[in-house]
């Protein structure tokens, strides 16, 4: 069985993080999330994974390469203009192949049974499968209302509070035939929540969708999502398949005297913690990073290659890749990255 992985887009609502670094790259506990993504797949022994790439694409490959590094072979589709999440499956038609196939979007993090998902679909014989998880607030969601054999009878795209019909939402997991591609126009942008879903409701097809039980479920793709699946990682709350570390640091890191880590803070490899620092979780601090002397960072998620300022302090806030923090700043309840570098 093949899969592929949904990483075309531009992820805006991570903007200004994700000017400089693409969606696939997006680090959970240290790592890109596209990497967990890959090992989650390999532990249900899927091993054979494509990946659509768009924004900033050769960076996706440098750090991917073969996919060995994750247990898998990685396969590329290279999109110079976007074709939504069904075009971009439709890209891949030959790797897919003619069996059962997985998709799963680059910006979720979930521990779900997907043996228990591809079970329930060759159950039904379905065309196409949809892993659900419940959620009480369902307003940014896409939820999908079942009948009692899970045969998908009707959607609501974020529904309003108190309008909702449901409390099932779409995970972004699904399981499909080959079949599905005979809806799914060649060199076109096209979408399956859009275009193929209601299509298949419209004609009766044997679509259905199955109840996560007791799964972890989160969509990344915001920053209040990114943060409440950091801190659940970083306290033991999910597991990430074949992560070999999520909290504490490595033997290369480096702390100075009287450095102080407390709660849950996981440190990168390469970092530099000045004299007197204080790292307090939850808390990332990712490869490369440098903490000057006696500053303070404090629920925060810093990404790779950071410089923070003696005597700075940062608080509750997220900084981009590259980002340098002056000497005694503070920086609280802030989302701060560099700008892309112009063009010559």
């Amino acid at each position: 069985m093949k899969a592929m992985i949904l990483a075309g887009g531009m992820s805006t609502r991570l903007y200004p993080l994700t000017k400089t670094v693409p969606k696939p790259l997006v680090p959970i506990a240290g790592e890109p999330n596209s990497g967990h993504i890959m090992r989650y797949l390999r532990s249900f022994g899927i091993e054979e994974i494509a990946i659509n790439v768009h924004y900033l694409s050769e960076a996706i490959v440098e750090s991917f390469g073969d996919g060995s590094g994750y247990g898998v072979k990685l396969h590329y589709s290279h999109e110079d203009v976007l074709m939504g999440s069904a075009g971009g499956v439709k890209s891949v038609e030959a790797f897919l192949g003619d069996d059962t196939f997985v998709v799963v979007g680059c910006d979720i993090v979930t521990d779900m049974r997907l043996d228990a998902l591809l079970a329930f679909h060759k159950k039904r014989e379905a065309t196409a499968t949809i892993g659900l998880v419940h959620a009480d607030d369902v307003t940014q969601y896409g939820v999908v209302i079942i009948d009692e054999n899970g045969r998908v009878i009707d959607f609501q795209e974020k529904p309003e509070a108190g309008t909702e019909h449901s409390h099932l939402v779409n995970t972004g997991v699904y399981v499909f035939e080959p079949s599905i591609f005979d809806r799914i126009p060649a060199r076109t942008f096209w979408d399956f929540g859009k275009n193929v879903f209601p299509e298949l409701q419209r004609d009766a097809a044997p679509f259905y969708a199955l109840q996560m039980q007791g799964a972890y479920w989160r969509d990344i793709g915001t920053t209040d999502e990114y943060r409440r699946a950091t801190r659940d990682i970083l306290e033991g709350k999910v597991r990430l398949s074949g992560a070999s570390r999520v909290r504490g640091y490595p033997p290369d890191a480096v702390l100075g005297h009287d450095v102080r880590i407390e709660g849950d803070v996981r440190i990168g490899t390469g970092a530099t913690l000045g004299a007197g620092a204080r790292i307090v979780g939850p808390t990332v601090i990712g490869d490369g990073v440098d903490v000057g002397e006696n500053a303070v960072v404090e629920n925060a998620i810093v990404w790779d290659r950071v410089q923070i300022g003696a005597s700075a302090r940062v608080r509750d806030s997220i900084i981009g890749i590259d980002y340098e923090i002056p000497a005694s700043a503070d920086i609280a309840s802030a989302i701060v990255a560099n700008e892309p570098k112009p063009v010559a």
